[in-house]
């Protein structure tokens, strides 16, 4: 056996990864490393074949639709009525039992009761991994003077030194918001010019001076939460709307507090109420190595030690997380609020397997392994022996990926019945994120929620995983839309509906969260402020952002709505349409697009498919912001790479394209994406030599062998590939 792995049992486990589990996470946890690998073989061979036979009944599915839809070739494609009724006879579409509501318990309220951003992060990184898990609280001031919320016209620019015009619309902008959050009794935030607290009998309230040197206070005193004092001057008021908190910090002597009558220097929100800490789609994990990383960061947030240093502007910074956040009640008593976005942890799928354990010398699965040692390293949390707390409900949070319908989220349950069984846990402490991302899983989401109920805490619509799932399972139905319009087809909008109005159905509300997708312009928050009020307004209680500052933004859109509300007026609302969802976005009969139709098309997707994995086979960056063709910033991770890679191998298919012109597009866009990665020094161009870049060749397998791989998932090629790439480096 190689001195790279150590013999345990019947496991051969990579040395690195036996170290990481014996030394850092299993200490102080009760567990003996010996005896959770015991465990974990146990795990992994007697539910390894079941993750194999559900793999394997992925596939035959597949083919019984390809061969279904080639049997209508001559005709137009079978109406939706007709397409439930085999997908009945076949058992993809499994009959929907009665109604029921979830039983879930011990839920933190950031996933229950209080709506707010998420954010999503690759725990790779430490330094990004810190910093979603400290953006519970944002600078709205920060996030506003930073970004194109605020117009930079008649000398209110960004750059260069503090700009008091700037400022001043910062601050103006602002108060608008808090006129809307929190209002005043009478007057308006910009006329207030100092606070007071006032006695009300044992409890204290605020009293609130205007220019016009009369008194108000709040048009709801229950919004005053707390507050805090220096040397017994009031330095910071908290506010709370929508169980969302607010604060205003007072100081007279900062530079921003100089230009407000009231020394008003900030207006913090409560922000990122929950982060996912990604093992998936945004981090490239492809050895033992790599998995370690991971798990060494996870560990390090579970047991509050993580830090992480980087230079910044010539200094040496070292982040942290953040300590609770200290405040005096109105009964003058301590009020301590947390300080940290509650973090839940993403696994891969299904379909992945790892080489950092083996068993009979082949690689295990690896959302098992995730499992195993993502919860040994939680363990520190549940029996609160760190410096800080992640749920203070006694559990934790597993977003699972990429399940196919209710039997693999059954099979996901049972896996995590049986981790907590190995690590001495109490049953159901492992609650359970269904992203309803994949086809199988959307047309029998009530039967996958009920297969989980007394664990599901997450449903979330990953629109860009199911449409790149749709183009796959529909590929041999005929051609698709160009991309863009497939936003506008009619299954979308009944897909995102649907998934609020059966997680309404089932018993949500109060229990776990309805979420919507990623905003993907990370630089462009105008857009994002205009528009991404939608979710919260749509049902759900949360939604992905790409930053904390997009966090804090977004954080506006619950002030404005109260969702709680928004979901029991869309409880009386009819279902939204399985025939819509069932309604594929194919090119409508007679319509011909045209030659630079095709060519715009190819080129968009050829592009973003370039600038993502030239990033993540020679890099290793599993998620990052890549210009698109039009040299706009766009957050991408494997599920853009899914519709676009799908995308073309459905046009090839169809012969609206062919081999030589998608070659061709594709050495065209090799000099864009060179171009737009000039000014990284460590950036090897591709153009130069097409035949030598592993990252080329694997934009093309991508296209070449959509079709055939399972599912369209991408992570074959870019693992295969990065590996390699790894490998040429050493």
């Amino acid at each position: 056996m190689s001195s790279e792995y150590k013999a345990l049992g019947g496991l051969q486990i990579n040395t690195r990864l036996a170290d990481l589990v014996e030394r850092r996470i299993a200490p102080g946890t009760g567990i003996d490393a010996q005896v959770f690998w015991t465990a974990f073989e146990a795990l992994v061979r007697d539910l390894g074949p079941r993750n194999r036979e559900l793999l394997d009944k992925r596939d035959a599915l597949q083919e019984r639709i390809d061969a279904w839809y080639r049997g209508w070739e001559q005709k137009a494609p079978p109406d939706p009525e007709t397409t439930a009724a085999f997908l009945r006879e076949i058992g993809y579409l499994v009959e929907e039992g009665g109604d029921f509501q979830v039983e879930v318990h011990n839920v933190d309220p950031e996933i229950a009761t209080i709506a707010g951003p998420q954010l999503v992060v690759p725990v790779q990184i430490a330094r990004y991994a810190l910093n979603a898990a400290n953006a519970r609280w944002g600078s709205l001031y920060d996030a506003l003077y930073g970004t194109d919320v605020i117009d930079e016209s008649g000398g209110a620019a960004r750059g260069g030194p503090f700009n008091p015009a700037r400022a001043a619309r910062v601050v103006r902008y602002a108060k608008q918001r808090l006129n809307e959050m929190v209002p005043l009794a009478r007057g308006e935030w910009d006329e207030v010019c100092g606070f007071q607290l006032v006695d009300l009998g044992g409890r204290k309230g605020l009293a609130v001076s205007l220019a016009d040197g009369s008194e108000t206070g709040l048009a709801d005193s229950a919004s005053f939460a707390g507050y805090r004092e220096t040397d017994d001057r009031l330095v910071n008021v908290l506010l709370r709307h929508h169980g969302l908190h607010i604060e205003i910090d007072i100081d007279p002597e900062n530079p921003v507090g100089k230009l407000d009558v009231a020394g008003i220097r900030d207006v913090v929100l409560e922000s990122a109420i929950t982060t996912i800490q990604d093992f998936e789609d945004s981090v490239s994990a492809v050895d033992a190595r790599d998995k370690c990383g991971v798990y060494q960061n996870w560990a390090g947030l579970m047991m509050g030690d993580l830090e992480a240093s980087f230079e910044k502007g010539g200094k040496t910074v070292t982040r942290r997380m953040n300590p609770d956040r200290e405040y005096t009640g109105l009964d003058g008593q301590p009020l301590v609020l947390a300080g940290r976005s509650l973090m839940l942890m993403r696994n891969v799928g299904l379909h992945m397997y790892s080489d950092a354990v083996l068993t009979d010398g082949e690689p295990v699965p690896e959302g098992m392994l995730d499992a195993m040692v993502g919860v040994l390293a939680a363990k520190h949390d549940l029996d609160g022996s760190g410096p800080y707390r992640n749920s203070r409900s006694g559990s934790v949070y597993i977003v699972k990926p990429k399940l196919h319908g209710p039997e693999e989220v059954a099979f996901a349950v049972e896996i995590f019945a049986r981790v907590e069984q190995a690590l001495g846990i109490p049953n159901n402490t492992i609650k359970i994120g269904i992203m309803d991302e994949e086809r199988r899983t959307t047309v029998n989401l009530k039967e996958c929620i009920r297969a989980a109920r007394e664990r599901v805490i997450f449903i979330n619509t990953g629109f860009l995983d199911r449409t790149g799932d749709e183009i796959h399972t529909v590929m041999e139905a005929g051609p698709v839309v160009p991309k863009p319009e497939i936003k506008g087809a009619a299954w979308i909008s009944a897909y995102e509906d649907w998934n609020v109005d059966i997680g309404i159905e089932t018993g949500l509300p109060g229990h776990a969260q309805i979420g919507k997708g990623m905003w993907p312009a990370p630089d462009a928050m105008a857009a994002m402020v205009a528009s991404k009020g939608e979710h919260p307004r749509s049902g759900a209680n949360t939604a992905w952002v790409p930053s904390p500052t997009a966090a804090t933004l977004h954080a506006l859109h619950y002030h404005q709505d109260d969702v709680f509300a928004r979901q029991r007026e869309l409880a009386s609302r009819e279902r939204a349409s399985l025939e819509d969802i069932l309604t594929p976005p194919l090119l409508p009969a007679g319509r011909t697009l045209s030659a630079g139709e095709i060519e715009a098309e190819l080129e968009n997707n050829a592009q973003g498919i370039l600038g993502y994995v030239v990033r993540w086979i020679d890099s290793g960056v599993g998620c990052s912001k890549v210009p698109d063709i039009h040299d706009v910033g766009l957050m991408e991770d494997r599920a853009t790479l899914r519709i676009s890679s799908q995308h073309i191998a459905n046009w090839l298919h169809h012969r609206i394209t062919t081999r030589e012109q998608v070659l061709a597009v594709f050495r065209k866009m090799a000099v864009v994406v060179d171009r737009q990665n000039a000014g990284d020094p460590g950036y090897q161009p591709m153009a130069e030599d097409l035949d030598s870049s592993t990252a080329f060749q694997a934009a093309l397998d991508l296209v070449f062998e959509g079709r055939a791989v399972a599912n369209g998932y991408t992570e074959p090629v870019l693992h295969r590939c990065r590996r390699l790439r790894k490998e040429a480096a050493a």
